[in-house]
């Protein structure tokens, strides 16, 4: 049985952060317009598990209700908590967590918040990746590249919308291309 594919979708800031320090949002604003959700349901209504990191779940619980519905939902953590709804918690390897998902069923996962993502993305476990680029500079935060590995890939899709935000979708583990070298012309 394949491994679910897994798939990232998020926001940042032109220099690379998902969120202030003190992990507000609130330059998310910046690109709110009325019916434009950036492809998100889309996405969301492809995917059928979500692994989130323990920020991430501690963020969406500040919001009082549950986002995602009746959607399988992982949690990684080391630390005990009560659920929201039905979500599980996970205290392991990527690779083991994606072993359990291909036996529960999964196919397509989505994996949010900075430190699993690049958990997944070091395992070579993430196949697409989704990068919403906000139009601002937030100098500091919490970054969605945590270092790592350099990893190729390949461009499937680029978009500019009014708001300024400009959305690429990735493929993960493309043949490495060589850039070639150009003669001068004389």
């Amino acid at each position: 049985m394949p491994r679910p594919t897994c798939c990232v979708f998020i926001a940042t800031s032109v220099d690379g952060y998902i969120a202030r320090k003190d992990n507000t949002l609130d330059w998310l604003d910046a690109v709110q317009r009325k019916g434009e959700d950036y492809g998100y349901q889309r996405f969301f209504d492809a995917v059928d598990t979500l692994v989130l990191g323990r920020g991430t779940y501690d963020f969406l619980r500040t919001l009082g209700s549950w986002p995602y519905g009746t959607k399988r939902c992982v949690v990684v953590t080391h630390r005990p908590v009560k659920p929201m709804a039905h979500e599980t918690f996970f205290a392991g390897t990527p690779r083991a967590l994606l072993a359990r998902l291909t036996r529960a069923g999964a196919r397509r996962v989505y994996v949010d918040g900075g430190s699993v993502i690049s958990q997944f993305l070091a395992a070579g476990l993430i196949d697409e990746l989704t990068v919403s680029q906000v139009p601002v500079l937030l100098g500091d935060g919490i970054r969605l590249f945590h270092g790592g590995a350099e990893r190729p890939l390949s461009l499937v899709t680029s978009r500019a919308f009014p708001s300024g935000l400009v959305q690429t979708t990735w493929r993960l583990g493309a043949a490495k291309q060589r850039a070639r070298r150009r003669p001068a012309s004389a």
